[in-house]
Parts: C-alpha cells; structure tokens; sequence
C-alpha cells in the first residue's frame, strides 16, 4: 500500500514531511507543552527527548509497515522548523480505515494550518491510499478540535463515555468520521 520512503505532502503554505532524526529536541520541546497532551487522547504527560527519539523510529517502522503516517506540519518557507504534528494510524487495509491524529504548537494556533494540513491528509488518504472511512476521536472539553474536525467534514457519530483518565479523571471522547464517498461529494467541486 505504502512506498518504502514516505512521502512529502505539500499545500499552499505548508510542506507535511516525515519526521527526522535530527527533529528529536524540537519534538521532545514542543510535545512537553502540557497543553498538548491535556487533551490528546493518545499523549502522555509529561514528554521527554527520549520519548521523542522512541517515536521517530516507530514512525518511520509504521510507515514501512503500513501502519501509519506521521507528518510534521512545517511552513513551505522554513521546512526544517516544523508546528505542528498530523497524523494517519491505525490504517487497517482490509477495511480500508484509519484514524487522525493531530496537534500544533501554541504559536501557530489560530492561523489555519492544522485544517489545511488536514485536508492535504485526507485527500491524500482517500485518493493515494483508497480508504473508505476515517475517524478521529477528540476529549469533549476539547472545542477546538470538534471545529477542525467538522471543518474537515468529519460528522459526530457518538460519545464514549469515560473512554480515557487524564491525571486521575476519567473523561468522555467524542468519534467522529467521514467516509470516501463524502469526501468526494464535498470535495467534487475542487477539482
């Protein structure tokens, strides 16, 4: 499904590019914001280098292995200083799925890069890779990431009631998904 090096993805302003071992200190810096993992449902606080370092190589074993790809969002002009993180996991060929994952640094809040990077991903999930379905889960108390997910076209299909503990607290998670084919209606008058 996948090439055995991953792919560069590109948009107006942004370069989405396979994290590096040289990104080790950057990703360890800016993945320590406890913001960051306060309401990811899949990060743990607190984040050191060497978690970091751990990550890079599964993310490139998940490329090699189909499993997953990871992209450092950076802007075009400064590629090798990268904002953000965007993600395609869990991608499960047989049914043709895969999850979205995503988180960008505080200064770079508010400038409409992690939604125009998501489009580039999921335009690339469905048209590259031909999956069907894409779902994403965000914490209910996170509002900013239901907005980017529903800007992207993702609809709500639930809430999982007390899915994940943060800092002793169980906490509800809402999944929210499209479909190819709504991605392709919505998406049809681009082309």
């Amino acid at each position: 499904m996948l090439v055995d090096a991953q792919i560069v993805l590109r948009t107006s302003r942004l370069l989405l590019r396979p994290f590096r071992e040289d990104d080790t200190d950057r990703l360890g810096l800016l993945a320590a914001d406890r913001r960051i993992a306060d309401t990811m449902v899949s990060f743990r606080h607190p984040y050191s280098s060497d978690r970091a370092r751990d990550d890079i190589g599964r993310f490139r074993r998940d490329w090699e292995e189909g499993k997953g790809a990871h992209f450092a969002i950076a802007l075009a002009n400064t590629p090798l200083e990268f904002r953000g993180y965007f993600a395609l996991k869990g991608i499960d060929g047989e049914h043709s799925v895969a999850e979205i994952s995503f988180w960008i640094d505080e200064q770079a809040t508010g400038k409409g890069y992690v939604r125009e990077a998501g489009r580039e991903i999921l335009r690339f999930a469905f048209e590259n890779l031909r999956l069907n379905r894409i779902c994403a889960y965000h914490m209910v108390r996170n509002p900013a990431s239901a907005k980017v997910l529903a800007g992207l076209g993702l609809r709500q299909e639930g809430v999982l009631r007390e899915k994940v503990r943060k800092c002793g607290v169980f906490e509800d998670v809402v999944v929210s998904a499209i479909l190819a084919r709504e991605w392709n209606e919505d998406n049809s008058m681009d082309k």
